[in-house]
């Protein structure tokens, strides 16, 4: 089995192609509990990416948030090959 890639999964709120960050595993776990929240508050987090950003995402603007698997072959939100 390949190793997993994290990813931060943000599909904003006007549409558009969701914008994904790479995320290290330490990083996603730390995230996947408090997703519901931030998109629900509408709040403003610190979010380092695998290579070491730092991204500042407001989630008021977020529609629906999600850690994913990047090796998953599926593309189709909510569908698990």
């Amino acid at each position: 089995m390949a190793d997993q890639k994290p990813a931060l999964v943000l599909h904003l709120a006007t549409g558009g192609e969701p914008l994904l960050f790479a995320l290290t595993t330490q990083e996603s776990g730390k995230l996947a509990g408090r997703l519901t929240q931030l998109v629900k508050a509408g709040a403003v987090e610190s979010v380092t990416t695998k290579d070491d950003s730092v991204v500042a995402v407001n989630f008021a603007h977020v529609a629906a948030a999600y850690i994913d698997d990047l090796n998953r072959k599926s593309k189709v939100f909510g569908l698990h090959a």
